[in-house]
Parts: structure tokens; C-alpha cells; sequence
């Protein structure tokens, strides 16, 4: 299993992109929650798998992607698998709760359980955990901070703030 990354600018600060085997599998903010030693991200690599990833980031932080079209190496529990995919089906500039995501899945009681797997997902933004709040309609834990979360949350609602850029 080989590992590289590289790290980019974005209108949240740096975003550390991880590949593993040449595929992204994780997506790191500054100062994210449970980030691991920088040491365990590999060499770092500008080319390799990045190029399309760092393509795809930009053309959504210009306003001009809504959902992203990667490849993904994904590590998890099934469970965890299948809340990611959830995820990826939230429509960019909406939100849904984390019991509309379990009713979803199936199990309207699941919601603690998705999210704990939301909280577990390797690459915020490209799968947009940011886009899931609380039942009232609160925004709630997010890895990369509640203040990323709202900007996002008001990024992609058009809401665009001079803080941003």
C-alpha cells in the first residue's frame, strides 16, 4: 500500500489531499479534528493522482462544479460505506438531517449511528458531511469546525461572504 500527498490552497485554508494506492482516500482541512501525524500522509506528490482532484476543487470553489466525479478509496465499515454514499446524494446547496439520512438508509432509528460515520468520513467536501445538520435545523459537529461548515453551507446556498476570498 503506498501513499502520497500533496497539500493545495483553498478559500478554507490548505487541504491536504492523501492518496493511497493512487487513489483519494482522504482530504484534510487545518486544524482538523482527529487529523493524524502529517508523517503518515507518504511522500509528498504533485503529480500523480492529483491533477483531476485539484481540477475538480477549483471548478467547485469557483462556483462552477456541484458534484464531483472521482474516484474514491474509501476505508470503512459497511455501515460507514453506505452513509458516505448517502452523503454524496445530498443536492449541492441543500441540507438533511442526520434522521433523514437513517430513514434513508432504512433504519429511521440509526441516527447517532449516522452520525458517528459521518463524523469517521475520510474526505470532507468532495463527500459533503458538511451538508448534514440537526434535526431543528442547527448546525452541528463538523472535523473541519462549525465555522468552515457555515461558510460552506453558505457557499454553496450563493451566499457569498467577503471572508471567503
Amino acid at each position: 500500500m503506498r501513499t502520497t500527498h500533496t497539500v493545495i490552497d483553498s478559500p478554507y485554508g490548505p487541504l491536504t489531499l492523501v492518496a493511497t494506492d493512487g487513489v483519494l482516500s482522504h482530504l484534510y482541512m487545518e486544524g482538523q479534528r482527529h487529523r493524524p501525524p502529517q508523517e503518515t500522509f507518504g511522500e509528498r506528490d504533485e503529480d500523480g493522482p492529483f491533477p483531476e482532484v485539484v481540477r475538480q476543487l477549483a471548478a467547485y470553489f469557483a462556483s462552477e462544479l456541484t458534484e464531483f466525479k472521482l474516484d474514491l478509496n474509501l476505508q470503512g465499515t459497511p455501515f460507514q460505506q453506505r452513509v458516505w454514499h448517502q452523503l454524496q446524494q445530498i443536492p449541492y446547496g441543500e441540507t438533511r438531517s442526520y434522521g433523514e439520512l437513517a430513514e434513508a438508509l432504512g433504519n429511521p432509528n440509526a441516527s447517532r449511528a449516522v452520525g458517528l460515520a459521518n463524523g469517521k468520513n475520510p474526505v470532507g467536501i468532495i463527500v459533503p458531511c458538511h451538508r448534514v445538520i440537526g434535526a431543528n435545523g442547527s448546525l452541528t459537529g463538523y472535523g473541519g469546525g462549525l465555522d468552515r461548515k457555515q461558510r460552506l453551507l453558505a457557499f454553496e446556498r450563493g451566499e457569498m461572504e467577503d471572508a471567503l476570498f
